[in-house]
């Protein structure tokens, strides 16, 4: 990964912590499906994501899993900036849902890396804003509306990251909203019906929505 491709991934970066970047980061790849994070586990890198997209997911006691945002190029964890500086395990799981490609950068130079690029430490404080944002607007989806609204909010959240169409069964969306499959696919069932979305076989279109 030169310089050049770095920038044009963080443009909001200067030529000096670019460099540094490329000197203390490895260029780390996931295949498609590969666990990046489990829950409870320490952080040794923060990732800065370079191609590809990751799934960010909350794990409950049970083992159910609810579905918190993407990471995509140019993103990065909030919560391992956050976390590995203080030495704390991770609350979340990370699943990448393409083949990723990434820039770990050790835990080591975190402190370092806030103190002596102002660029950097404004990195982290707006990815833990917009990240603080999403998440919020997640919690009011989940507790304040009814399932089908939180579907909707849900597909919404896919169509606009993920495009027109997306590739996902309706037992993955239950999963993501800790809901049944049969509940889902009568929701989904009915969107169509409106006219708002068509169904296929593991793919849904947006139409009107």
């Amino acid at each position: 990964m030169s310089a050049l491709q770095l920038n044009s991934i963080f443009p909001q970066f200067d030529t000096e912590l670019i460099s540094h970047l490329e000197t203390i980061g490895q260029v780390t790849e996931f295949k498609e499906g590969e666990i990046l994070m489990r829950s409870g586990q320490y952080f040794k890198n923060s990732l800065l994501i370079l191609e590809g997209r990751v799934k960010l997911y909350r794990e409950g006691d049970d083992g159910e899993e609810f579905f918190l945002y993407y990471l995509e190029r140019g993103g990065a964890c909030a919560l391992s900036m956050i976390c590995a500086a203080k030495n704390e395990t991770s609350a979340i799981k990370a699943r990448a849902i393409t083949n990723v490609k990434a820039l770990a950068v050790p835990i080591l130079h975190m402190d370092a890396l806030m103190k002596e690029h102002k660029q950097w430490y404004y990195f982290v404080l707006e990815t833990n804003r917009s990240r603080f944002s999403e998440l919020l607007e997640v919690i009011d989806h989940v507790v304040f509306h009814s399932m089908d609204e939180k579907l909707e909010f849900y597909l919404k959240r896919q169509f606009d990251s993920l495009g027109s169409k997306i590739s996902i069964t309706h037992h993955e969306i239950a999963d993501d909203l800790n809901s049944s499959r049969e509940v889902i696919s009568r929701l989904l069932k009915k969107l169509e019906s409106q006219k708002r979305i068509s169904i296929s076989r593991n793919e849904i279109t947006r139409l009107n929505f």
